[in-house]
């Protein structure tokens, strides 16, 4: 896998007919690494899967229904988590951006979790292999699991040809504030939330917190 692809995907500044979106194709090496993956599979991709192009997702306003098996097997639809801003990371056990940013999931879930967010891992990837991973990586947060219907549910949120990992950002209300491509690192993570956190207290709208987060985000890119 010596070509990677990276960039940052997320809700902009909304505009009198709706929200457009800003799309950001940045390469830093090993900061926000993504790999592709070809539809229909779950398993890890060939070099010919990669491409020089990251076409920019048409995000959903609002998250998408559907339903993914837990650890146990239980089917769990994400209308389950209802009430909550969810932090939800698309991933796979062979991607390498993917459990880099494993470490940060389990902080923000336990550092948000008393204000009403939850992390929900999606690995789109085979059933034990998964499992196995994390008994062994001892992962807490939330886990759904799947293949084909993993890589729909990533449909869904825009990612027709999906990179991994990428991670969708919503308000308590089932609004999609933000959706980021490539491996998620604390500063952008906290940028992100702050902005959730106000949208859910009444202080901004949403078109505000998504501008916020669209300048925010480039002013941490240019820094690094």
């Amino acid at each position: 896998m010596n070509r990677r692809i990276a960039g940052i995907a997320l809700l902009a500044l909304g505009m009198a007919a709706g929200a457009w979106f800003h799309f950001t194709r940045v390469t830093p090496e090993g900061r926000t690494a993504a790999v592709r993956v070809a539809a229909g599979e779950a398993s890890a991709p060939n070099p010919n899967d990669f491409g020089p192009e990251l076409t920019p997702p048409k995000i959903p306003d609002r998250l998408p229904q559907f339903s993914l098996e837990d650890r146990s097997g239980k089917t769990v639809p994400i209308a389950s988590f209802a009430g909550k801003s969810l932090i939800i990371n698309f991933w796979a056990t062979w991607c390498a951006p993917c459990r880099s940013e494993i470490p940060l999931l389990e902080t923000l879930q336990a550092e948000w979790a008393g204000r009403g967010a939850s992390v929900v891992g999606i690995a789109v990837d085979h059933r034990d292999e998964v499992l196995e991973f994390a008994d062994r990586f001892k992962i807490g947060y939330p886990l759904l699991i799947g293949e084909q219907d993993a890589l729909d549910a990533a449909a869904s949120f825009g990612v027709a040809s999906p990179v991994f990992p990428f991670t969708v950002f919503t308000d308590r209300r089932g609004e999609v504030v933000a959706l980021f491509i490539g491996e998620l690192h604390k500063p952008q993570a906290e940028l992100i939330l702050s902005q959730v956190q106000q949208l859910n207290d009444g202080q901004i709208e949403l078109p505000a917190a998504r501008h916020a987060i669209t300048t925010g985000l480039s002013a941490l890119h240019s820094s690094t």
